[in-house]
């Protein structure tokens, strides 16, 4: 079994139909997104729209839930700012992003044990908190725990990492699946996760849980000159070119 999962596209279209375009080479048998598909650039409609079309399984993100608060009038298209992002998305779209789930738990029963794959954008516990990968130990097996989950997946960050916390005889892990259309970690590729579970994995032998980040190249500065030629601020086009 193998599991794409990916969030914060940020609506960001080249980088998301080069990121599917990738999927397809790969084929994975199950996807999943975790969030945070608009914000940041001007293609939210679209993107958002693609996704509902493919039938993606998607988290709401907290910058999803900000087109809640969002009064949109003809003046504040014409207004510059990071809303500026916000208000491009049409009433039917803020209707999907608003109604969205937080959390997915996938349950898997193998070689008689019984563990869960639990997907969040931010932590289990909120949607704004970050998971970061030198985040106290014992505070994430808290949360874990709280949430019953054996592998916890989530994004938020835009910082790929895996991390294996081993408790008694049994693994945790914990995976970012860093950012389709923004990441941070100073590499300006794309970046997703694809999770492969075999017949023999379970959680007493981390290495039966292959976990693979997934770079891609796009054209970010067609993504880059779409924000400039926007009433967005221009150092959103710079983070996307430095990935920060």
């Amino acid at each position: 079994m193998r599991i794409a999962l990916f969030s914060d596209i940020h609506a960001n279209l080249p980088a998301f139909e080069a990121m599917l375009a990738d999927l397809e080479n790969r084929k994975p048998d199950a996807v999943y997104c975790l969030g945070d598909l608009v914000g940041y650039n001007v293609w939210p409609n679209e993107v958002t729209e693609i996704l509902r079309r493919r039938g993606i399984a998607t988290l709401a993100g907290n910058h999803d839930l900000k087109v809640q608060k969002m009064v949109t009038t003809s003046g504040s298209l014409k207004e510059g700012g990071k809303n500026y992002a916000y208000h491009l998305v049409s009433p039917e779209n803020r209707d999907y992003l608003l109604t969205l789930p937080r959390h997915i738990r996938l349950e898997y029963r193998l070689n008689h044990d019984t563990w869960n794959i639990v997907l969040a954008h931010g932590s289990t516990r909120s949607i704004d908190e970050y998971v970061l990968e030198d985040l106290d130990e014992s505070y994430v097996l808290g949360m874990m725990a709280e949430a019953k989950a054996d592998i916890l997946c989530v994004g938020h960050s835009h910082k790929p990492y895996h991390r294996i916390i081993r408790q008694g005889d049994t693994d945790k892990h914990v995976i970012n699946t860093g950012s389709v259309g923004k990441p941070k970690d100073g590499n300006p590729m794309g970046c997703y996760v694809m999770v492969t579970i075999h017949q023999d994995s379970n959680l007493t032998a981390k290495e039966t849980i292959e976990i693979e980040f997934c770079r891609f190249a796009y054209d970010v500065e067609q993504a880059a000159k779409a924000i400039e030629d926007s009433p967005l601020p221009d150092e959103f086009a710079d983070r996307l070119r430095k990935a920060y």
